[in-house]
């Protein structure tokens, strides 16, 4: 374990942490709301380690799969640490592991929080909030990727494979810093139109920043105790829109840009994210229409129907209205896409759609071979054979998802609570999608779990942001040793 270039990177990523904080500084003088001092007391605790760690130079050193995954798992547990501390010395969340719970739910973009009264916070605390879901939607890894100058593509990409979700990850362009800095600039602007487009349809200019970063993350923090059912129906429109579009893969923008329309028709998992969405949505529109005592008309149901349906399914986690009150097989329907989630290469959470096609198609491919034992078939996605180096992965991931859920449900089992709200608390937050049903549903919080629980849930949120393998690196003895 090379200990010097991990600590250099840690020293950059409070940096970062500390950076970020300004804003919501800005805003708490600016707006008078008394929460300064605690946010400035953060910056400082943030920026001095970052400044001894990272202001020497780096010595030429090896950064290999360990350490990246290393750096990116310590990394954002430090992060999440610093960006609980306004929250905690205010008073405003007086458990500190409640104040961490709910930042960890900001970073990793999965939007379950234990408050259950939002607009006490203050506009600078409801901005920080809202802001951790901007800078854990692409990565914070990623950004410093994208900002500093370093050398040595091979060994940086390690990073970011660690911190990028989905079965592959790879540069689109030749340099790997400038890959960073065109998704950033991607998601920056797609960020600022998201904003822009909120407030011509009524928004106040913060809660349209802050709904964007939420948006754009597809983390799911509202600044209203109503979520997003205050807000008008055009709004609600522009945000399902958005929603979806966050959750496509960024490779997709690119080929945009470069005009490649051809690739994109052809993209399995677009077609596949777009399709269910599309079905899904009609589906519960139908069997909510045709179940409901509600007043509400067919298009109106078929509105929050789409808005629910992308919502859950780009794990983002906002709610027009209490979708835990839809007939069963909605519920079931919204369940089964908590599982799926976004496009791989997306800010989404979730299995994802490329991992699942993957499976479907490595299912097919075996009961083909039943018959035909001699047959040669190989894996096929968007007209290339996957390697099996790639679907060996998509494996020892389902394997150890399932082995990870199923640890976790049963340590949130032991508080009192309903299977239905066990079972979906542990599927939202290692899903990253925020809120589940019963108790933690769309107008309910997590508040009521105890701690071991609720470190449980945080560390899901964590390991499904991450998926999985950093986390895991911490706690196996072969990362630690000086020889591997």
């Amino acid at each position: 374990m090379n200990l010097r270039i991990v600590l250099f990177y840690l020293g950059r990523v409070l940096g970062v942490g500390a950076i970020s904080m300004v804003i919501p500084l800005i805003l708490s003088l600016a707006f008078g709301d008394g929460s300064w001092p605690h946010i400035l007391t953060a910056i400082i605790i943030a920026g001095v380690p970052a400044l001894a760690l990272s202001s020497r130079k780096l010595r030429k050193g090896n950064l290999f799969a360990r350490e990246g995954y290393v750096i990116t798992a310590l990394g954002w547990i430090l992060l999440s640490m610093i960006g609980a501390l306004p929250f905690y010395m205010s008073g405003t969340i007086p458990s500190y592991i409640d104040a961490v719970f709910e930042v960890v739910s900001g970073f990793t973009t999965t939007g379950s929080t234990i408050l259950t009264e939002v607009e006490h916070l203050g506009p600078s605390l409801l901005f920080w909030r809202s802001f951790t879901h901007w800078l854990g939607g692409m990565g914070v890894l990623v950004l410093i990727l994208a900002i500093l100058p370093m050398s040595g593509d091979s060994y940086h990409m390690n990073i970011m494979k660690a911190e990028s979700a989905g079965p592959n990850v790879s540069k689109l362009v030749p340099r790997l810093r400038d890959t960073a800095i065109s998704l950033y600039a991607i998601y920056f602007v797609m960020t600022i139109l998201c904003a822009a487009s909120l407030m011509l349809s009524g928004m106040k200019v913060l809660d349209a920043f802050c709904i964007s970063f939420a948006t754009a993350g597809t983390g799911g923090f509202c600044i209203l105790n109503t979520g997003m059912n205050t807000y008008s129906t055009l709004s609600q429109a522009l945000t399902t829109i958005w929603m979806i579009l966050f959750g496509v893969s960024f490779t997709i923008y690119f080929l945009m840009i470069g005009k490649d329309w051809k690739s994109i028709l052809k993209n399995e998992e677009l077609r596949t994210y777009l399709g269910i969405i599309v079905v899904s949505a009609v589906l519960i529109s139908f069997n909510v229409f045709l179940n409901s005592d509600s007043e509400l008309g067919y298009f109106a149901t078929l509105h929050h129907s789409f808005f629910t349906v992308g919502s859950i399914m780009t794990t983002t986690g906002f709610a027009t209205l209490d979708f835990d009150l839809w007939p069963q097989f909605s519920k079931m329907i919204l369940l089964t896409l908590m599982f799926i989630g976004a496009c791989a290469g997306s800010t989404g959470g979730g299995i994802k759609v490329a991992r699942l096609i993957i499976l479907f198609k490595q299912a097919k491919k075996e009961i083909h071979l039943l018959f035909h034992p001699k047959a040669v078939r190989q894996v096929q996605l968007e007209g290339k054979t996957v390697e099996h180096s790639v679907i060996r992965s998509v494996n020892n991931y389902m394997i150890i998802y399932v082995m990870v859920f199923v640890a976790s449900l049963l340590i949130v089992s032991l508080d009192k609570f309903d299977f239905a709200t066990n079972f979906s608390a542990v599927a939202a937050t290692m899903n990253n999608i925020g809120p589940g049903f019963s108790a933690v549903g769309p107008y309910g919080s997590y508040a009521g779990f105890t701690k071991i629980s609720k470190i449980v849930l945080t560390a899901d949120m964590l390991a499904g942001r991450l998926e999985i393998l950093p986390i895991l690196m911490l706690f196996h003895k072969n990362t630690w040793s000086r020889h591997f």
